[in-house]
């Protein structure tokens, strides 16, 4: 998925609807002003030969666009169930530092300056453009129940199209599979397992003068709160949340829950599971080829 301005995306939420939930759209974020052309891993190599096929399809369109950088994880995606990478947390805590670079690129975005710059009207066709004018023609069901839609139509489906091929299937497939991240972390957090393991941990960090009982409390405690932790506070609890995680064993139960549940999902979603895979897999010879290409 991609990130832009919070004004286009908000825009853009009119492309996408959801029976009981949000959808995704294209929402472009903080780039360069150049193209980057190094694509290393499969996973990079098509999410940058999809960039460029959205870069060609807007200025088809008479649109600017520039080609997005890897967004990096958010420390809820890198670590969603305990801080367990000292050298991390010592240098980052829980990523408040992180974030707030992201902030400010996303300030100077060159996406963001051109779809102020632009007069109201102009960037409603551009948002079309971009995410379709109507969350018609994809749908899927999410295993929660909810189903969710998109258009498409406009550059972010054609981008797709072309690469993948068959758009329905991959709409399905990357909504589907996408969903059940979020249900293996509540899967995990909920296992009697996980919950024995948080006890020793949590003995760790009272002898460490740190009283939260898990640590989803230890992180909302640096960073929810209205007044920001300095950054050397904020290390200083999440280096001793990673240490005691490694300490305690919690992290290698976490880490086992977790592979048991991501095999345990995907064993109850074949279908969807195996088309990702195949679809990536033939969309991957032609991504070389449009890195390649470039511009």
């Amino acid at each position: 998925m991609h990130r832009w301005t919070l004004a286009l995306l908000t825009a853009g939420l009119l492309a996408t609807t959801a029976t009981g939930c949000a959808g995704t759209t294209t929402t472009p974020g903080a780039t360069g002003s150049s193209t980057p052309r190094a694509a290393g891993s499969p996973a990079e190599t098509l999410r940058l030969a999809e960039q460029l096929l959205i870069k060609e399809c807007m200025e088809k369109e008479g649109h600017k666009y520039w080609v997005e950088p890897p967004t990096p994880d958010d420390v809820s995606i890198r670590f969603p169930y305990v801080v367990d990478d000292p050298a991390w947390a010592e240098a980052h805590g829980y990523g408040t530092d992180l974030r707030r670079e992201r902030e400010a690129e996303v300030r100077s975005d060159p996406n963001q300056r051109y779809f102020h710059s632009v007069p109201a009207k102009a960037r409603a066709v551009l948002v079309s453009d971009l995410n379709g004018a109507r969350p018609q023609g994809l749908s899927a069901r999410l295993p929660n129940g909810m189903r969710v839609s998109h258009s498409d139509q406009g550059c972010q489906a054609t981008a797709e199209r072309q690469l993948y091929g068959d758009l329905q299937a991959w709409f399905r497939a990357t909504r589907v599979t996408d969903s059940l991240a979020g249900t293996r972390v509540g899967l995990v957090t909920n296992d009697k397992r996980y919950k024995a393991a948080v006890k020793p941990w949590a003995r760790c960090m009272r002898e460490r003068t740190y009283p939260y009982a898990d640590p989803a409390r230890a992180r909302a405690a640096a960073t929810l709160p209205e007044t920001p932790w300095p950054h050397a506070k904020e290390v200083r609890l999440a280096s001793a949340e990673a240490a005691c995680a490694v300490s305690s064993g919690l992290s290698s139960v976490a880490e086992s829950l977790d592979s048991e549940y991501r095999d345990r999902l995907r064993r109850s979603h074949p279908r969807e599971t195996a088309d990702l895979a195949r679809l990536k897999r033939e969309a991957l010879p032609r991504a070389r080829v449009i890195v390649a290409r470039g511009d």
